[in-house]
Formats: structure tokens, sequence, C-alpha cells
């Protein structure tokens, strides 16, 4: 199996801590190392052969973070064109190093999971039941509340003879909430956490049926060897992504339900879920940080030179570094997104 980080992103909604020179995937926000290393660690234990597809904007930075490796090892995107065509360019990339029935298996730089023996399991999986069935895999997460932000993937039978592998039956994209909690309630849906396994040969063959844009992408790009030409063919591409170019059309997906803890570390409220609270729910990190009757709350002090103080308050987040300073009602953290892009322009 060949591993493919997708690595683009800017992470607007955990500003001031990720800005778009700084992104989410680069700092290390659960323990010393940061998103993409941990990512990284996983990804050798499914494959010898990583490749990792960064934005431009921050390709330095994240060679110097995963210096074991070489250049050829990272395909940069020019711009960002969306995860339809950070999958095209892999494939593109692969395609000329790899025999074209390998399994890849793609995923992403910013999840955090604790348990990597599961990961590497769900993984194996998805690779056998991919190449048995010449299909693309997902890995679906069992739902734990009627999550909004999520897609959904309905599955439908187990596939015979490939051990834990569903039929997919549909793939809804960010339900309201009535219609996620019949779908948590039925149990008969998966969160979709962006994980694909699939050879070059497999997701070609559905792209020509169900994405022929995306295979016209595909055919542009794969016998480019001029850098100029290549960034300019890629800008040229409409931004897209995956689910909505090609999963949500495909009717011959198979989903392999996860074998491990999973979480999208979107926003403030899930960093802090992701990290360990004392006995009053409360998870500080940085010098100088002074609380008083403080309770359910996130403090994080990247400037050491300023002291944070914070009393009576509950539900809260408070995040200071050079680049802003940020209090806001847990809760609502995931509207910092909205601030992010006027401060930054976007």
């Amino acid at each position: 199996m060949i591993t493919v980080i997708i690595a683009g992103g800017s992470g607007t909604r955990l500003w001031p801590l990720s800005t778009s020179n700084n992104p989410k995937q680069l700092l290390a926000l659960t323990n010393e190392k940061s998103m993409v290393q941990n990512t990284y660690e996983r990804a050798k234990l499914l494959s010898k052969d990583v490749y990792v597809v960064p934005d431009i904007s921050h390709a330095d930075a994240l060679k110097a973070q995963l210096p074991e490796l070489d250049e050829d090892h990272f395909v940069v995107e020019p711009g960002r064109r969306g995860t339809a065509n950070c999958i095209v360019a892999a494939l593109a990339h692969v395609a000329k190093r790899h025999d074209h029935d390998e399994p890849i298996a793609f995923i992403h730089a910013d999840h955090h999971i604790r348990d990597s023996h599961g990961f590497a399991l769900s993984f194996k999986e998805a690779a056998e039941a991919s190449q048995k069935c010449s299909q693309i895999v997902l890995i679906g997460i069992e739902p734990t509340y009627p999550a909004t932000g999520f897609g959904y993937i309905e599955r439908n039978g187990e596939i015979e003879g490939v051990d834990g592998a569903f039929h997919v039956q549909s793939f809804k994209e960010k339900p309201d909430f009535e219609t996620a909690s019949r779908y948590v309630a039925s149990g008969n849906y998966l969160w979709n956490c962006g994980y694909f396994v699939g050879s070059v040969n497999t997701f070609l063959k559905e792209m020509d049926e169900y994405a022929p844009e995306l295979k016209a992408n595909y055919e542009k790009l794969k016998d480019i060897v001029d850098p100029d030409d290549y960034a300019k063919t890629y800008l040229s591409f409409e931004n897209e992504v995956i689910d909505v170019a090609l999963i949500e059309k495909s009717s011959s997906l198979i989903v392999i339900p996860a074998g491990f803890d999973w979480m999208d570390v979107g926003n403030f409220k899930d960093l802090h879920e992701a990290n360990q609270s004392d006995e009053n729910q409360n998870h500080f990190r940085g010098e100088n940080i002074h609380d008083i009757e403080v309770e359910n709350t996130y403090i994080r002090n990247e400037d050491p030179d300023k002291h944070i103080a914070v009393i009576g308050l509950d539900n809260i987040v408070v995040v200071n570094t050079k680049d802003g300073l940020l209090v806001a009602r847990k809760d609502l953290s995931p509207r910092v997104g909205e601030i992010a892009k006027k401060i930054q322009g976007s």
C-alpha cells in the first residue's frame, strides 16, 4: 500500500494559533509533535512509500518538519484547488512511480487519533477490500452525536467474502440537525472522515464514469515535465471537493467501519477535548497563566512575557499569540473562522 497525506488547508477556526502562514497541520496541538508529524508516524505504519501534498505557501515548512522524506515524496500544489485536485495530482505523481493496481490510502494531516494500531488495521482491511472488489473504499466513523458538520455514509449489507466491509447505499453531505438525528438513531450511518483507499486504476475507472472533468485533469497533468507548465495547468482547474465531485456520484463504493478513535480538530472545542484536562475540566498550556474559580476552559499563552489572568469564568477559550488575542465562549468557537477570514483578508 502507498499512503498520501493531504496537507493543505488553513485552519481558520483555530486562529490565532493557526494562521495562513502557519496553519494547524504545522502546529503542536495535542503533544510535542505537530499534527503532520503525528500523521506521518501513523502513515509509516501503513506503508513504506509516503507522499505528502502541501500547498506551495507552506511546502518549505512541511519539508522542514518531515526531513526523512526527499523532494520526490512531496507533490506540491501550485495553489489550492480543493481535495479533488489534490487527489488527481497525487494519482498522476504516483502513477509514474508505482504499479497502477497497488492500493493508495488518502489521509489528512490534521486529524487526532490515539489508537495507531487500530488505524493501521482498518486501512489494511480497506486495502484488501479495494483489491478484491476493484472499488474505492471509505473508512467511516461510528457517530456519537448528530453532527451537522460531517458527511454521512449509509451502509447497506455486508459484502460476501470481505470481512467487515459493507456496500454503500448513499453518501450524504452535512445534513441539518433533524436529519442527522435520524441518521444517528437508525444505527446505519457512519461519519465520513475523508479517508479513501483505491488504486490508480480504480480511481481512474470511477472518474471516467462519474467525474470526467477530474479524469481530464489527470490526463493533462500526468505527462507534464516543465514546472511552469505544470503550475499553469493546475491553476486552471476548478476548485472542487472530492466528496462532491466524485464520491457522492459514485454508485459502487465500499465502507469499512473504523476500528480506532478519531477527531477532526476543527475548532477550540475539539482541541480542548483532544487534550487532557484537570479535575476542573481546564486545560492550560504556556507560562504565566493565572486562574481563580475557572472551570471548563482552554487557555493557551504563546507569549511568555505577557501574563494572562482569568477569574470566575466557565466554558471559555483564551488564546494569546503574537498574531492576536482570542477570548470566546467555547461552544461558539467554531465561529472563530468568520473573524479570522476578516483579519487575514480572505
